[in-house]
């Protein structure tokens, strides 16, 4: 087998792990855990589990003038991105989740407009109405009668606090990747977040009862961790060696496909009309926003 079918699986298996993420974090929250003290989960072992593999990368120092960046790095990209998507996922649906984490190709190309001065075609401006329409339809005319799904407005505009933060993330931390190894930016960016993040998160992590959490709650809780949080850095990281980003980032189109089919399945969401309209303007979006921005950004993880 070739390093490219590898790269190619790795990037597959990113893509499913993101899609089933939406269903399995949720049926954990808020029951189990809290949005809040499952970031503190999610950053921490992250931070040690990259430290440990880091070991086996390069030594590496980071400039004393990349500090700045690599700090706003963390802060958009492991920070408010991860606090705003679990907080609407505790209060929103799988499948809401899962369409609109497809849309921060929509905002980086919204953003490069204003911070990197990115030409703007009639193309990009269509794809980005496109996928707006579709962002908004879902914020204010999604109905949902399921008790586990509280505030959906306000999860679904946390969703695209979430993508707007990412959005950030990509354009600020494009010059440190070409610099540094992925260990140690990795390395670095969770251990920096882990302290930003602690002062939110450390009273919900405290509140959780482990003895009440049954064996497929654990292993839902690791399956986040260690698979949404970990294993995806490194698939990405991997695919990224041997092929192009834009041929990555084209995975994004298989979350919402997985996250919908996955989240149906297990009888964990519905599939209406308004949803279903709403899931093909955004893709629709991000599609014709994605075709004219060949700029090579990373794939976007699940939150």
């Amino acid at each position: 087998m070739t390093k490219r079918t590898l790269a190619i699986l790795a990037a597959i298996g990113a893509t499913a792990i993101y899609g089933l993420n939406h269903t399995i974090a949720k049926g954990v929250m808020p029951h189990y855990v809290q949005a809040f003290g499952f970031i503190f989960l999610r950053v921490s072992g992250a931070s040690v589990l990259f430290w440990a593999l880091a070991a086996f990368g390069p030594r590496e120092h980071i400039e004393h003038r990349d500090w700045g960046r690599l700090l706003l790095c963390s802060l958009f990209g492991m920070v408010i991105n991860m606090l705003a998507f679990f907080k609407g996922l505790e209060l929103s649906t799988p499948i809401n989740s899962a369409v609109l984490m497809t849309i921060t190709p929509i905002i980086v190309a919204l953003l490069s407009v204003f911070l990197i001065r990115e030409r703007m075609t009639w193309l990009k401006v269509l794809g980005i109405a496109m996928g707006l329409a579709g962002a908004l339809a879902l914020i204010f005319m999604s109905e949902d009668t399921s008790t586990n799904a509280p505030n959906i407005p306000l999860g679904n505009s946390l969703f695209i606090l979430n993508a707007t933060s990412y959005g950030l993330y990509l354009i600020l931390v494009k010059k440190l990747i070409g610099k540094y190894h992925p260990f140690t930016l990795m390395k670095w960016l969770f251990t920096l977040a882990f302290f930003m993040n602690l002062p939110l998160t450390l009273g919900e992590f405290r509140e959780i009862n482990w003895s009440a959490i049954p064996a497929s709650g654990l292993g839902a809780m690791a399956f986040v961790v260690i698979g949404t949080t970990f294993l995806t850095y490194l698939f990405n990281v991997f695919a990224l060696t041997q092929l192009k980003a834009s041929t990555v980032s084209a995975f994004i189109y298989g979350q919402p496909v997985i996250g919908i089919l996955f989240a149906l399945l297990t009888g964990k969401d519905l599939l209406t009309p308004m949803k279903l309209l709403a899931t093909l303007l955004v893709l629709s979006g991000v599609y014709l926003v994605s075709r004219q921005t060949r700029r090579g950004f990373p794939a976007r993880p699940g939150g």
